[in-house]
């Protein structure tokens, strides 16, 4: 369960970041000053929480140093709506691509999906009701009451099924049956019966357009028109209960659920608590030192047409008006080409947070390899589990592989802790491929630094040739 916000000091938030993230601590105490932060506006006194705008940063460092994962843990962390974006994708307006007010409309859309999500959950229970009566409905149709409906007595039947003198109606019989039946439903017993149900389906057109663009809001809205005044249809469809139970078990949930109060949460949501997380935005710096940078639409105008949404205005989403205010935002890019002083002034202004990644040690990726909660070598012990094969791997073998996964990016392209994906790869594609037709169920596979040496070898001896790959 998401700890509450309230309950996270900032020494908590980097403790938590820290069980997903080795290093960047000055990045780690940084965003949880900021996530704090949005606690204690929301405790100021009513005449200051307007005024109290949200510091954005800005993260220097080169790809693979944690900076995108900072910030989706973080997100998950406070539980807030969370986007990530490129700033390379946007293009000035006037041009055909996507428009920076995209990013405001995705972070809606998430923020939706979780209030609807956390809505379902808390109508879970009545809804699973209305699930098993409709699936009883179909095995077993109700029978009315009706006091002239006594069922006929039949060869050796007394007419006293109850043993009380009492004759039984068709309504009480159809009554117990479907009790019996229920209690077979919600146990599972029946899960594979195959039954046929009706799924509503909204036939919603689709939509061209010649002649010239159309934004993405105006396409939206136009196609939620027609999408509502066209009748819903409902398919018959042949599952088994466990297919039906799930497909039905979303259909009455949202039935339960008011969307007018999910815009409005959401909307409430996205706009005090959302994270919008701009990578790549060294990308559309202007290379200030000299030369041309090469072809672009507008560097300069995606900057300036970002200017207001970071500083503070109003969107227009299919789900309502949004202020940006509020929102964080956090920047990031390598800046290899460019500098953080090429961004126009405006810009650089709106992210008064500056963060400077350090690039990886080897060291760091020894750590990377045994501790975080979501470890690659952790993820690859459970895969090998899910096949009974017991996955170990030795202390001396993780120095290993971290020593030569630190040498491969210092002499070929210092991709960070992503190289440690291409050698354990490596290391282990040929155990991989071998489960479970050459290494069965009960087998152990022990992982020692003879074995990296000899299975990654190749690996550093030819990383040369990686310059003449295209």
């Amino acid at each position: 369960m998401t700890p509450l916000l309230k309950d996270l000091t900032p020494r908590q938030i980097v403790a938590e970041l820290d069980g997903y993230i080795i290093g960047q601590h000055d990045a780690k105490r940084n965003v949880a000053i900021a996530l704090r932060n949005r606690w204690r506006r929301m405790n100021a006194p009513v005449d200051m929480q307007r005024e109290i705008t949200p510091n954005n940063i800005l993260m220097i460092g080169a790809t693979g140093v944690g900076k995108t994962e900072i910030a989706r843990r973080l997100a998950k962390l406070a539980d807030a709506p969370f986007t990530k974006v490129e700033a390379s994708k946007f293009t000035e307006v006037g041009y055909v691509g996507r428009d920076v007010e995209s990013m405001v409309r995705d972070l809606v859309e998430q923020a939706i999906n979780m209030v609807k999500a956390a809505k379902k959950e808390a109508v879970k229970v009545r809804a699973s009701q209305i699930v098993d009566d409709l699936i009883l409905d179909i095995l077993i149709p109700p029978v009315r009451p009706s006091s002239s409906m006594v069922r006929p007595l039949g060869f050796g039947d007394t007419g006293d099924n109850n043993g009380d003198g009492i004759r039984d109606t068709d309504a009480e019989l159809n009554e117990r049956t479907r009790e019996r039946f229920r209690a077979k439903v919600q146990s599972g017993e029946m899960d594979s019966r195959h039954i046929e149900i009706d799924v509503q389906q909204s036939q919603m057109p689709n939509i061209g357009v010649m002649g010239g663009a159309i934004d993405d809001m105006s396409m939206m809205n136009l196609q939620e028109m027609l999408g509502g005044m066209m009748p819903k249809k409902g398919k018959k469809r042949r599952v088994t209960i466990a297919e039906a139970r799930k497909i039905l078990l979303d259909e009455e949930a949202a039935k339960l659920i008011d969307m007018d109060e999910v815009k409005e949460e959401a909307i409430r949501k996205a706009e005090n608590a959302g994270i919008i997380f701009i990578d790549e935005i060294d990308k559309i710096a202007t290379n200030r030192s000299g030369g041309s940078g090469g072809p672009d639409v507008s560097r300069e105008g995606v900057q300036r047409d970002l200017l207001p949404i970071v500083e503070g205005s109003t969107v227009n989403t299919k789900y309502g008006t949004i202020h940006t205010d509020h929102i964080l935002f956090i920047a990031a890019g390598a800046f290899h080409v460019s500098k953080p002083s090429d961004l126009i002034p405006e810009l650089q202004g709106r992210f008064p947070i500056r963060v400077e990644l350090q690039s990886l040690s080897e060291d760091d990726f020894y750590q990377i390899l045994k501790e975080p909660k979501n470890a690659l070598t952790k993820q690859y012990v459970a895969m090998m589990a899910a096949e009974g094969v017991d996955l170990s791997f030795d202390d001396e073998a993780l120095r290993e592989l971290a020593r030569i996964a630190f040498q491969v990016n210092s002499e070929v392209e210092n991709i960070g802790a992503r190289r440690l994906q291409t050698v354990l790869s490596q290391l282990l594609n040929d155990f991989m491929f071998d489960i479970p037709d050459v290494i069965g169920p009960n087998a152990h596979v022990l992982v020692t630094k003879e074995l990296v040496a000899e299975k990654l070898n190749g690996l550093v001896q030819n990383r040369d040739l990686s310059q003449y790959i295209l």
